[in-house]
């Protein structure tokens, strides 16, 4: 029986020469992750089984993200925690202020996601890593720790939904187009417990980064993961960054897919998502007008250099519109100081925008962007529910980084080639 991209690597990961969609495994994990939020619950729950060591320390990554620098007293202790954990196992890949940025983006760029590997992350977005040929996937902080001491989890095995992608992304049109239109295609939980796997002559055009936001929002369809094929561009992304062997996994011919989805990139409008779920899409020419108080851009969706390429081509000699307030996050300290040195900094900054150190702030509403009642945002975020970005009352609408610095500058949501 044929088997999926991700079927095969967690066959591999459980030593099996065969799996199939829905049976029990225990994989061996090639890295476990966790933030400054998740995982001070997972040493809880480390510390109250008993547990002393863990597997590896090489093989764990902590990542202080999403309140840091510490906004208030209880974002210090959490970071406390973390801090004293990864000194007490001297874990190697501890990121904190100054050297940490948002983690999704941060663990591909440090050389921790290869092709063929299994990662699990205490947070949902970890599915990122599909983009590099990965199997990904967030879990609770319960399994993190569980993770961090035996090196091991339980997966049930995904099925697969095929996207065949064809065509060319146009101009102003991105990774961040190509999810949200899936999204809105399938919905939230159109792919529940599924694999999204992407294939087609389309994926050769799709940069890195853009394949990066796609597996990011994979779980915003509910999937278990994400994952695009290995190609010349993923090895191109991994020189330098990745010295340790790794394994590419091609699905079978005959492997088997709940659905098959085809995707012509070239046929592609600038999409967004209206409040409150990222499956609510319309093209921008529908949403073309709505008046906004707030954009932000960046997050582990679209914070990488080529998302900030995009936004300073549009921003640089305009001005954000009056009463409108536009954030800008990169998503590391090296997209930072790349960003600095091509000028976009100084192209944000001159068009009134304010630039953030790494953070995931406004996109859970912790810090850096909270919204006010009533309030609407453009973001180029994850995620649109209800409060995700402060009171219930606040509205946020899911963009690209161009869709999103083009409503900066006019105050309403304007299709980037308009301007």
């Amino acid at each position: 029986m044929g088997m999926t991209m991700t079927q095969k690597i967690l066959a591999r990961s459980a030593g099996l020469d065969q799996v199939e969609a829905g049976q029990l495994i225990e994989g061996r994990l090639d890295l476990v992750l966790g933030n400054d939020i998740t995982t001070p619950v997972a040493i809880t729950e480390f510390n109250k089984a008993g547990l002393s060591s863990v597997f590896d320390k090489d093989k764990i990554a902590i990542v202080l993200d999403h309140s840091t620098p510490c906004k208030d007293i209880k974002s210090a202790q959490l970071c406390a925690a973390c801090r004293e954990f990864a000194k007490e196992h001297s874990i190697t890949h501890f990121y904190d202020v100054g050297q940490m940025g948002i983690e999704h983006a941060l663990v591909p760029e440090k050389g921790l996601a290869a092709p063929g590997e299994v990662i699990i992350g205490a947070d949902s977005h970890t599915c990122t890593y599909g983009a590099l040929g990965a199997f990904s996937t967030g879990v609770g902080s319960t399994d993190m720790a569980a993770g961090m001491a035996t090196g091991l989890a339980w997966f049930k095995v995904p099925s697969a939904i095929k996207v065949e992608l064809t065509g060319r992304l146009g101009p102003h049109i991105s990774g961040k187009d190509v999810i949200l239109h899936l999204i809105g295609m399938i919905g939230v939980d159109g792919a529940l417990y599924q694999s999204l796997e992407f294939v087609g002559d389309g994926v050769a055009s799709l940069e890195m980064d853009d394949r990066f936001t796609i597996c990011n929002m994979a779980i915003e369809a509910g999937a278990k993961n994400g994952i695009f094929p290995v190609d010349d561009r993923t090895v191109d992304y991994l020189k330098g960054r990745v010295s340790r062997a790794w394994r590419v996994f091609e699905a079978d011919s005959d492997a088997k897919y709940t659905q098959e989805i085809t995707i012509d990139l070239s046929a592609l409008r600038p999409t967004v998502a209206f409040p409150h779920l990222p499956s609510n899409i319309k093209s921008v020419d529908e949403a073309a007008g709505k008046p906004i108080q707030q954009v932000v851009i960046g997050s582990c969706t679209n914070g990488r250099l080529k998302d900030l390429r995009e936004a300073a081509a549009i921003l640089k000699g305009r001005k954000v519109a009056d009463w409108v307030r536009c954030i800008v996050i990169p998503a590391t300290q090296q997209v930072y100081l790349d960003a600095m040195a091509e000028g976009l900094v100084a192209d944000f900054i001159n068009a009134g925008a304010v630039v953030s150190t790494p953070t995931c702030g406004p996109c859970l509403g912790g810090h850096m962007g909270v919204l006010s009642d009533g309030e609407w945002a453009i973001s180029t975020t994850n995620r649109n529910f209800v409060g995700r970005m402060g009171p219930t009352s606040s509205m946020i609408i899911l963009a690209s980084p161009a869709v999103a610095a083009a409503s900066a500058v006019t105050g309403v949501v304007t299709d980037p080639a308009s301007i």
